[in-house]
């Protein structure tokens, strides 16, 4: 015994030193060696048993335990079956006599070694496994030992990890399914016991004032009394262990749940229970008491029993999240929606001592996110189930919701209950929406609920009725695009939408006045305005003054993005019922916006320019943005004004090019500028009328942008107004014949537009008269940055338009091209330059490559081939970093453009692309980890493939009529070859992406052109595909996409069933090594010729499964083990 002795105290030596401060990763690295070594050897396990009985060391005790834990789960099946049977005797026991002193850590962990061996062994050798586990619960002394083992059990057995076989894994699931219900009537009892035994000695307290609560509503949600009086009864103050064995049995329950079926094993009593357990969630008392008697112990409880809730609640929630719900196990539903209801209501009830906000301020955090996972859970899986239950009042439930949602205490809170009214309405819009004949029986149910809806989240979002707390979000940093503000606003408003769109007269005449009230402060600024030495200043400089104006531009700021969001529900059929309440909109959003430019707020002087100045500029965006957002009704009404020809539209068109011009102007905030672009781009482009360019403001728009001597615009500015001036020449007009389009006129003027923004670029083109002047490169860059990004962006907006459009703009864009070509070799090394003339170069091809002709075309791509060179390849992928990358990706865009055209066209270039793709680009990419360039030329080549199949196979009318079948001529078969094995290769590389694309880009092949049948695939690479696809799966290396490889193994072998089943896999087997002959026959047994899809990739996963499974096992073994 010595020695096992002196193991233990080197053992506590090494430990102690291993976790010391002092100790040097060199050193921990040794000691880590050591006690590997130590555990790999044969019997080490007899110590660590001893050692487990005889030390109090933590750390020698969990490396104990670690050591049985790689026992049981990779060396089991070659231990001796002596030692197994000690082994499973021995720790039970240990377990047994040690669990009220061991460290819950190290207690929890030997609870899951031993349900380790089970799940190995039972029941065949340790028969005994799950019968001492329901003793253990049944033995009042060990029942939280019991509850440990039990919910371990649940989590270990029932959804294994894949160190077995998948036989094994069903085996275990049936057996722990024949336990459910032995296992669910313990725990009901456990719980009832606890209950009953606390209900009994708890004193009966004074009859609160809110005894009598249980009126209409409670005898509508709850068909007895009597089930009403039970969740009435005060709750029951527990002590420390049998709140403790509560909590266990709430965590074993939730977890049977959240794998057991429904069915009546889940019986009522035991739901009945659950939710006593519920209840102790809201139950502000218990926390009342514990706070009042002052001590911690108290405390501690009071949250204690706040876990309960939280517990039961997890388990309501796991039995909610079921959608498959058996015809038997409604009636359980609707009575767990009436107790839960019951809950919602206790939470929810005013009485005057208490608001609603300051109890749910007091409820545990995690039970108001259980509840409002529950409320989630109700609508989105079981409304459309329950809402058809008479006893089932919808509307009252509505009315708990309303109060849950708008007390709550976190903004979190408030999201997740809008979230839930987003679902309800989504619901109620499509319920609508497939019952038209009783819509307005469904709306009128709803009506009033959906009015108290939208005006309480109006209220909301305005600083007039919420300051406090709107005050508190975050208007700075921003996560996932938006500031807190911004999604806070963003989610109020399609709750707004969404009411609009069920009751759009409610909801305008709720939203309008509001509106009114805000826009009238606003107007009313002017008299505020007085001038002094240096401008304009707004006269308002009390502090209290400044405060409110600060909140009113706040609220119309929030009320003009609510407008706007309308603006969806006055177009199409609705336009000409609606037209009115839209007309009074715009007409009030042009009025605001040209008094905004006209007095110039944005540049005012202001009492706190800190706080007021943005104020004002957000306002003035805003209803820019507004009346941009009516730009579709503003269309719709410009083709009815077109047949009356009415002043009125026409005056709305004008004013707000008035509204608009003095904003366009290097002197106003970018903010601003930006809106006011971007409504003038909408004109243009959406609304089209045709006197806009006969607009004196237009006409001053187009003289300051092609004035030479004018400050250009900031960047993105300067793009949108090119663009509107652009399409406002090249756009069709609507509802107006070819003849009366004045296209001679407007390609002129289209012409001197782009002459005038191209001036300096076409003048960097060297000629032979005046050789190039020499400029410093960083201007030439600016230059070609600047004429670009407008042009490409002019050309990308009408690449969808009629031909007569494109044509015009080609035209006028034509020297520009050349220039671009000319210029192009001259900064091949320049790969920022290269990178933008290449983006320029490819919107051209998918915009306006007819209009550019076959001939200049063909010396496009001559000229890109011929300067894109193997070295030049090297140089921008390997040197250049991310923009060299990008520019070889953009260049292999513009040939994927060129392999898609449709005729003959294009078609000899196909040899030279197919050539620069397999023996240029691929072999400087193939190797490389990054995955730059790779998803574009794989592109590149899957639509050659597609969009040119007969150059790689000839189908001739006289074969399929000799033979019946077209056996196809194969051509230019070793081009087909490489990029196949290209294909074949990208599937070993890591990369995710890439393998998914591609793995689409064959399976797309094999459904339009039938790629596994061809012969050349068939006989030569269509096992080598399944082949890797396969070891992918066994070496989980691309586990994400497990359902879309077995997919694509299916369709290759169903290429050729028999070959699969006769040739391959029993070739594959031979192959795989790791596994011995007798293992190889049972997976080649278990693998059921079964040629349907979901059975044959069942096989397929269950192959995978097993035989890495069976590789664990055997690497596990000790050395010289002999496999019978």
């Amino acid at each position: 015994m010595a020695s096992e002795e002196a193991s233990l105290r080197a053992l506590e030596s090494l430990m102690t030193e291993f976790f010391h401060d002092c100790t040097t990763n060199e050193r921990k690295r040794e000691i880590e060696e050591l006690l590997n070594n130590f555990a790999q050897q044969i019997g080490a396990w007899r110590f660590c048993l001893y050692f487990l009985s005889s030390t109090r060391n933590d750390y020698v005790m969990m490396y104990s335990l670690t050591v049985f834990e790689n026992l049981i789960n990779k060396m089991w099946l070659g231990v001796p079956s002596q030692d197994k049977m000690e082994i499973r005797s021995c720790l039970p026991k240990l377990l047994l006599a040690h669990h009220k002193t061991l460290p819950y850590f190290i207690r929890n962990k030997l609870c899951k070694v031993i349900v380790d061996i089970g799940r190995q062994d039972w029941p065949m050798f340790y028969h005994d496994f799950f019968t001492n586990i329901l003793q253990l619960i049944q033995s009042p002394v060990t029942t939280p030992l019991g509850l440990i083992m039990l919910k371990t059990t649940s989590e270990e057995l029932a959804c294994p990890r894949e160190d077995l076989s998948v036989a094994r894994k069903e085996e275990l699931r049936k057996l722990l399914l024949d336990q459910v219900q032995t296992v669910l009537g313990l725990l009901t009892g456990i719980l009832e016991t606890v209950w009953d035994k606390h209900s009994v000695t708890a004193a009966t307290p004074p009859p609160s004032p809110t005894s009598g609560e249980s009126g209409d509503l409670l005898s509508n949600l709850l068909q007895s009394p009597s089930s009403a009086k039970l969740l009435n009864q005060p709750i029951p103050i527990l002590d420390a262990e049998s709140e403790y064995i509560c909590s266990l049995a709430l965590e074993c329950l939730a977890h049977l749940f959240s794998w057991i079926p429904l069915s009546a094993s889940i019986t009522p009593s035991l739901l009945t229970t659950i939710f006593h357990f519920a209840r102790f969630g809201c139950d502000i008392r218990a926390r009342k008491m514990a706070s009042v008697n002052g001590s911690s112990q108290n405390c501690v409880l009071g949250q204690e029993r706040g876990r309960l809730g939280v517990l039961a609640m997890s388990c309501i929630n796991e039995l909610m999240s079921k959608n498959c719900v058996p015809m038997e196990f409604e009636e359980y539903l609707l009575r767990m929606f009436q107790q839960t209801f019951y809950l919602l209501q206790k939470i929810t009830k005013d009485n005057n001592a208490h608001t609603v906000k300051s109890r749910l301020e007091e409820l545990d955090e995690s039970y108001i996110e259980k509840f409002t996972d529950f409320l989630r859970l109700f609508v989105s899986v079981h409304l459309r189930r329950i809402e058809s239950y008479s006893q089932f009042p919808v509307v009252e439930f509505l009315t708990l919701l309303f109060k849950y949602t708008f007390h709550q205490p976190t903004h979190e809170g408030y999201f997740s209950c809008l979230d839930i009214w987003t679902l309800f309405l989504d619901y109620l819009t499509s319920k609508i929406k497939s019952r038209l004949g009783d819509k307005e029986a469904v709306l009128n149910r709803y009506e009033d609920a959906l009015v108290l809806l939208l005006t309480e989240v109006l209220n909301r979002i305005q600083f007039r009725y919420n300051q406090a707390q709107l005050e508190e979000l975050d208007d700075e940093t921003l996560d996932d695009d938006q500031t807190e503000w911004q999604r806070y606003l963003r989610q109020s408003l399609e709750v707004v939408a969404k009411v609009m769109e069920l009751l759009p007269t409610h909801a305008f005449s709720t939203l309008f006045p509001v509106l009114q009230d805000n826009l009238e402060v606003y107007l009313g600024l002017q008299q505020f305005v007085v001038t002094s030495g240096s401008g304009h200043r707004l006269n308002i400089t009390a502090e209290n003054d400044c405060r409110r104006l600060h909140c009113s531009l706040r609220d119309l700021s929030s009320l003009l993005q609510a407008v706007g969001r309308l603006a969806e529900y006055f177009i199409g059929d609705v336009f000409a019922a609606r037209f009115n309440d839209a007309l009074t909109v715009v007409e009030r959003l042009v009025k605001v916006t040209l008094y905004g430019s006209q007095i110039k707020l944005y540049n005012i002087e202001t009492a706190v320019p800190s706080v007021l100045k943005p104020d004002l500029i957000d306002v003035h965006a805003q209803s820019l943005a507004a009346l941009q957002a009516y730009s579709h009704w503003l269309a719709q009404y410009c083709s009815e004004a077109h047949r009356q020809n009415t002043q009125q539209f026409v005056t709305l068109i004008s004013t707000t090019m008035d509204a608009i011009t003095p904003l366009i102007s290097t002197k106003v905030q970018d903010k601003l500028l930006l809106s006011a672009c971007h409504l003038l781009v909408s004109l243009a482009t959406t609304v089209r009328p045709v006197f806009l360019i006969s607009i004196p403001a237009v006409q001053k728009v187009f003289n300051r942008i092609t004035d030479a001597s004018a400050l250009r615009l900031v960047d993105k500015a300067q793009v949108l107004v090119c663009r509107a001036l652009s399409n406002i020449l090249l756009l069709p007009w609507p509802n107006l014949p070819e003849n009366e389009q004045q296209w001679p006129v407007r390609s002129i003027n289209h012409a001197s537009l782009i002459s005038a923004l191209s001036r300096d670029y076409r003048n960097l083109k060297p000629s032979a008269v005046a050789p190039q002047r020499k400029m410093p490169l960083d201007d030439t860059k600016v230059i070609i940055h600047q004429t670009l990004s407008v042009l490409d962006d002019i050309v990308e907006n009408i690449s969808g338009e009629s031909t007569k459009s494109r044509q015009i703009c080609y035209q006028s864009l034509q020297e520009s091209v050349q220039v671009s070509l000319a210029l192009f070799p001259a900064f091949i090394h320049q790969s920022d330059v290269t990178d933008e003339m290449l983006s320029f170069f490819l919107t051209l091809f998918r915009g306006l490559r007819v209009q550019m002709g076959v001939p200049f075309t063909e010396q496009i791509i001559q000229t890109f081939l011929n300067m894109f060179t193997r070295e030049q390849l090297a140089e921008s992928i390997l040197h250049e970093g991310s923009t060299g990358c990008r520019v070889v990706e953009k260049f292999l865009k513009i040939l994927q453009v060129v392999v898609q055209e449709p005729g003959q066209v294009f078609k000899p270039f196909l040899p030279s692309i197919i050539s620069l793709c397999m023996e240029q680009v691929y072999p400087i990419i193939a190797e490389r980890p990054s995955p730059d360039v790779k998803a574009e030329l794989f592109e590149l080549l899957f639509r050659t493939l597609h969009h040119n199949w007969r150059y790689f196979f000839k189908s001739t009318v006289l074969a399929s009529v000799q033979r019946g079948i077209a056996e196809e001529q194969m051509e230019n078969e070793p081009q087909f070859s490489a990029i196949m094995q290209a294909f074949g290769q990208s599937f070993l590389q890591p990369d995710i992406h890439l393998f998914k694309q591609n793995l689409f880009y064959l399976e797309t092949l094999n459904t339009k052109q039938k790629l596994y049948h061809k012969k050349i695939f068939r006989t030569t690479m269509l096992f080598q595909f399944v082949n890797v696809l396969l070891q992918v799966l066994v070496h989980k290396s691309h586990d994400l996409l497990q359902e879309e490889i077995g997919i694509a193994i299916y369709n290759m072998a169903s290429v050729d069933f028999d070959g699969f089943f006769a040739a391959f896999l029993p070739e594959f087997l031979t192959s795989c090594d790791g596994v011995d002959a007798n293992q190889k026959n049972v997976l080649g047994r278990n693998f059921k010729m079964d040629r349907d899809l979901p059975s044959f990739t069942q096989n397929v996963h269950r192959l995978v499964n097993d035989l890495r499974y069976y590789r664990l096992c055997n690497d596990s073994l000790p050395p010289g083990t002999v496999k019978l």
